[in-house]
């Protein structure tokens, strides 16, 4: 569902969502199933013109959406009110009549039961069944994007009390790989708490020995297990504002599975020898017992790589003399494996994160763009490499995996951004056209390397980067290995996070079953069995947690912007529609200026080149254009943000 009404649908068997006019919508919510029909003549037209079909929602069948996150409008001295969900995707305002409205006043953040959905005259109706506080109230924001999406909160009391147990076990080392005299440290940012991976480097002149060790978790959540089931069900870790929803109890995450230092952990080993290209020419998996030497920070370790005399010079980084040498190889051999990476046509995108700095109840005092660092990379590249070989490896065995998958983009939404690359002077070769022999939707990730590489520096750069994303599949869990289009890999899966992902969790029991030689046709029917369903549902969870991490941080976005009303800053436009044009702040704010707020008349919206112009005084607006702005509003619960240009701008 779009907020402006329209909506999509998708169809098992079908490459291409029907499109569903506001019309046409027959009232369905957000993630219902509806049973559909082709408009009229559509197919047709569809075939001769290569656009979307169109659809009409003839029944509802199931309904996804029984419960509304909003805030509560009443005005005056009504005996009824209105909900206004807080998720864009519910266009309509939820009526509250007078039996339904449970004390709520004007402001608060309210959940609402659903009693009826209403129709094309009437409004869905509901009642309030609970008040979470006032929407300007400290946590309440975060609280309602928590029941928003239905995502969990506190484990339950079994759960608890099954991670003390577990926590507190005696876990037996033997039979594992003592590694507990290899130097390792492990790299994390400064708040993380869950460290599930740590890193161990030996240069012989010749060859790179890279170790990388994951928390083996698989040996405290047993399968099938009250914790194994509420780790499946919450199926990731979520990183909200001012909190964190974790996939297991802190007991685990934070205690007996994180590799704290300078203490004995279990660890799942995959050991790796590179030559001097990047090439890998032998490997080992593992289980193993561990002991980090050091709990580091990409802060610190980019500091010493930049000042290696500080081990010598500032009392605070002596402690790390044993490790500066590892620390200088490590980064020379994450630079081949980023270059060996690049040269086989992985697609690096450049976008800025957000990072949020919250007072103790919450409240967002700024909002920067995360600083990616080289040691950001050297992490990043070391977890790849085990990844695709713990992948590899198992493909060849033709054991039952769960794979991490991206497949090649839909050549329809390629060619849908030409033009407009085309208007800043970049192509992509191998994008088929309609009615084109072969396979047209064939393009090598190496072209979308090209294109982004081409784009550094230059005030596009973002623009192209979200351009070339939006036009790509969304990377998924699969039990078939179809390969990681955006790293031009043909193996992949995640291994190195099973403190805060399922599936890597799923698949070290896997591995550990087949390094005891256990995984024998019955284990392996099993796991057949029930693999597809947890990459479904992992999947599902993943963008689930992706949708409200992103809904929080715009809200403390508008938060934030709304303490610097009347203010100017400089950004540069980040999209550009019929009705405005979105502007970018350097710190990742973005607001609209509306077309009627931009000077010299009326506008033409210029589609292909992604542009909006005034005949009247030659104003042209056009994507990746530097612009000051002045900030005119900032709306809490719509959570949008609007701009006007400023003075200066519009004397220039």
């Amino acid at each position: 569902m779009n907020a402006r009404g329209f909506g999509f649908v998708t169809v098992d068997g079908m490459e291409q969502d029907l499109f569903i006019p506001a019309s046409q919508t027959m009232n369905a919510f957000q993630g219902d199933l509806v049973e559909v029909e082709v408009l009229p003549g559509d197919s047709h037209r569809v075939r001769s013109s290569g656009r979307r079909l169109e659809g009409s929602v003839v029944r509802i069948v199931e309904r996804a959406i029984t419960e509304v996150v909003g805030t509560f409008d009443r005005r005056g001295d009504c005996a009824f009110g209105f909900v206004i969900p807080d998720r864009i995707r519910l266009p309509q305002d939820i009526f509250i009549p007078a039996e339904g409205m449970k004390n709520a006043k004007n402001g608060d953040k309210v959940i609402v039961t659903i009693t009826d959905y209403g129709d094309d005259r009437h409004s869905p109706e509901g009642e309030i069944t609970q008040v979470l506080g006032h929407v300007g109230d400290p946590g309440v924001d975060v609280l309602s994007v928590i029941r928003a999406y239905g995502l969990p909160e506190d484990f339950p009391a079994d759960v608890l009390e099954a991670a003390r147990e577990s926590a507190s076990r005696a876990v037996s080392a033997d039979g594992r790989k003592d590694l507990r005299d290899v130097l390792m440290v492990t790299i994390d940012g400064e708040d993380s708490k869950d460290l599930d991976d740590a890193v161990s480097l030996a240069y012989d002149g010749q060859f790179y020995h890279l170790g990388v060790h994951i928390a083996d978790v698989a040996e405290y959540v047993k399968e099938d297990s009250v914790l194994d089931r509420e780790a499946l069900e919450r199926g990731t870790s979520i990183y909200l504002a001012d909190r964190v929803l974790p996939m297991l109890p802190q007991e685990l995450s934070n205690g007996s599975c994180s590799l704290n230092k300078r203490e004995d952990r279990l660890a799942m080993s995959c050991l790796m020898t590179f030559d001097g290209a990047g090439q890998e020419v032998d490997h080992d998996i593992t289980e193993s017992v561990i002991r980090t030497a050091h709990r580091m920070t990409y802060t610190g370790v980019q500091y010493l790589l930049d000042h290696p005399e500080a081990v010598e010079t500032d009392p605070a980084y002596k402690q790390y003399a044993d490790v500066l040498t590892m620390l200088q190889e490590m980064a020379s051999l994450a630079q081949i494996l980023r270059n060996q990476r690049r040269r086989r046509g992985s697609v690096d995108f450049d976008l800025p994160e957000c990072k949020l700095t919250l007072d103790e109840n919450g409240r967002v005092l700024d909002v920067c763009a995360y600083e990616h660092t080289p040691a950001n990379d050297l992490i990043e590249e070391f977890m790849l490499a085990a990844n695709e070989t713990v992948a590899k490896h198992f493909y060849w065995l033709e054991a039952p995996f769960v794979y991490r998958v991206h497949e090649e983009p839909d050549g329809e939404k390629m060619r849908a951004i030409v033009p407009t690359i085309a208007a800043f002077g970049y192509s992509i070769k191998s994008v088929g056209k309609k009615g084109s022999k072969g396979h047209q939707n064939e393009i090598h990730p190496k072209e979308i390397q090209k294109l982004l590489a081409g784009t550094v520096g230059k005030p596009e750069e973002k623009l192209i980067n979200r351009l070339v994303l939006r036009s790509m599949k969304q990377a998924r869990y699969a039990t078939a290995c179809l390969g990681h289009f955006g790293l031009a890999s043909e193996y992949y899966c995640h291994f190195t996070s099973p403190i805060r992902r399922y599936p890597d969790l799923q698949i070290h029991r896997i591995i550990k079953e087949s390094l005891r030689g256990s995984l024998n046709a019955d284990r392996e029917e099993h796991y057949r069995s029930i693999l597809d369903e947890v990459a479904e549902h992992s999947s599902k969870r993943e963008r689930r947690a992706a949708e409200a991490e992103r809904e929080t941080d715009k809200l403390k976005k508008v938060e934030y912007i709304s303490g610097h009303l009347g203010e100017c800053f400089e950004g540069i436009i980040s999209g550009v529609t019929k009705w405005g044009v979105y502007v970018e702040l350097p710190n990742t704010v973005e607001g609209m200026i509306r077309i009627n707020d931009l000077p010299g008349g009326k506008y033409i919206f210029d589609e292909e080149r992604m542009q909006l112009f005034s005949s009247r005084r030659g104003n042209i607006y056009t994507l990746g254009m530097p612009m000051k702005v002045l900030v005119a509003a900032a709306d809490p619960v719509m959570r949008t943000i609007d701009f006007v240009p400023s003075p200066a701008e519009e004397e220039e």
